[in-house]
């Protein structure tokens, strides 16, 4: 029969002190602050079509529970293998649209692994590093980032000035695709601007034979 004794004698209760309270409370404290750091930069260097708080939060959290789960894996053999087992029948159902997001998501995995792991050092220095490369790279504007012109034109020779008139005013004009119906012919044209300067669409649009003009900034969300 068991007893009181043999439940403060278990090896369970013993576990309990294998982390000190300080150390847990250290590395939790330091993975929810490089956890908001992540955040921000996410914040920061999101370029998708709607931005979502919710993933941010997510991020700090992942954080902070990678951390939690490390810790307890590093004090316990058995506990780790259990642990192994039980993460195996996680399923991640929500698709990632953008790849960036990936990124994001690794690293506050890894930030947390490494912080459970006693790499303050590393764990610090490398958010830091990698905040920097997405700040600077993400967030550099370039004016030869691809545009997608859409022109609504009621003949060919209206739809031949258009493309010799594009082909003159940006870096480059590559028919995308090509709809033509009864007295009405509709182009998408990748385009690539020589400088920031949009002007030319107005010009463009007040060309004859042209209904329409649109410019849009292409990044992958707008053609399917």
């Amino acid at each position: 029969m068991t007893t009181f004794q043999d439940i403060f004698k278990s090896s369970f209760l013993e576990n309990v002190a294998s982390v000190s309270l300080l150390d847990m409370s250290l590395a939790l404290i330091l993975a929810f602050g490089l956890g908001l750091f992540i955040f921000l930069v996410y914040k920061k260097t999101f370029t998708g079509v709607m931005y979502s708080s919710s993933f941010g939060v997510t991020l700090v959290a992942l954080t902070m529970i990678t951390t939690m789960v490390i810790l307890a894996v590093t004090s316990n053999v058995v506990l780790s293998l259990g642990m192994v087992g039980a993460l195996s029948i996680v399923r991640f159902r929500t698709a990632i649209k953008e790849p960036l997001d990936i990124a994001f998501l690794f690293w506050s995995i890894a930030v947390g692994i490494v912080l459970a792991a006693g790499l303050i050092p590393l764990a610090v220095l490398g958010s830091v590093v990698i905040g920097c490369m997405l700040l600077i790279f993400v967030n550099r504007k370039s004016r030869f980032d691809p545009y997608i012109a859409v022109l609504q034109c009621d003949s060919q020779d209206s739809e031949a000035r258009a493309a010799e008139f594009l082909r003159q005013n940006t870096r480059r004009c590559v028919v995308k695709s090509k709809t033509v119906q009864k007295d009405a012919v509709e182009l998408n044209l990748e385009i690539r601007l020589k400088d920031e300067n949009t002007g030319f669409i107005n010009t463009l649009a007040d060309l004859p034979g042209i209904r329409s003009a649109v410019l849009v900034s292409y990044n992958g969300d707008y053609m399917g």
